[in-house]
């Protein structure tokens, strides 16, 4: 996987914990600065241990499967990136409104930080699936993943604080469309080489 393919997964990966702190600027009252600063690195450090994880839960399977290993990352990567787009459709054709301001707790932000990084679980799978090297290329992917997405999450929360109601539901949309995409391209270079 080139640098390129992994910045645009790590996007695509960060898009769920993007719209997530877009709604959490809007939606919940008082989130301050430091609420914002402590969800972002709380999703970043999610979405970079989780592949981690996925890693050594797939390998533990991958030579089993290799000969498939191409269908099941295209697969996982579909099943992910189109969730992502049906949920961002839905959202966009039944937009609902915060029911009401209520504050942040770490509860909801730990709940947050788990259902955005499960994704990040089945992309670690995938690693295993394409054979990365553990020690440089996963390390790297996660701590790119979880810089990414720490970025973006306290860029959402400040935008959200602004006009996050609308600009939620995009970000999932385009962070389908990027994981759809890598696992199409997955596919076609192994059924091509």
């Amino acid at each position: 996987m080139s640098l390129a393919e992994l910045l645009l997964l790590a996007v695509g990966l960060a898009m769920d914990a993007f719209a997530v702190s877009l709604s959490n600027g809007l939606c919940y009252h008082n989130f301050r600065r430091s609420q914002a600063a402590l969800s972002a690195v709380t999703f970043g450090i999610f979405q970079a241990i989780m592949p981690v994880i996925g890693y050594f839960a797939g390998r533990f399977f991958s030579e089993a499967i290799s000969s498939v290993d191409h269908w099941i990352a295209f697969i996982l990567l579909g099943l992910i990136g189109g969730h992502m787009l049906l949920e961002a459709i839905r959202e966009i054709r039944h937009p609902e409104a915060c029911a009401e301001k209520r504050p942040f707790t770490l509860r909801i932000l730990l709940v947050q930080a788990v259902a955005t990084s499960i994704d990040a679980l089945a992309i670690g799978v995938t690693f295993a699936f394409l054979d990365v090297n553990i020690v440089p290329a996963i390390a790297a992917a996660a701590a790119i993943i979880g810089i990414i997405t720490c970025a973006l999450c306290v860029i959402g929360a400040a935008i959200g604080q602004k006009c996050g109601a609308f600009l939620g539901q995009w970000a999932k949309l385009l962070g389908g469309v990027i994981l759809l995409g890598i696992g199409f391209k997955i596919l076609i270079e192994h059924l091509a080489s």
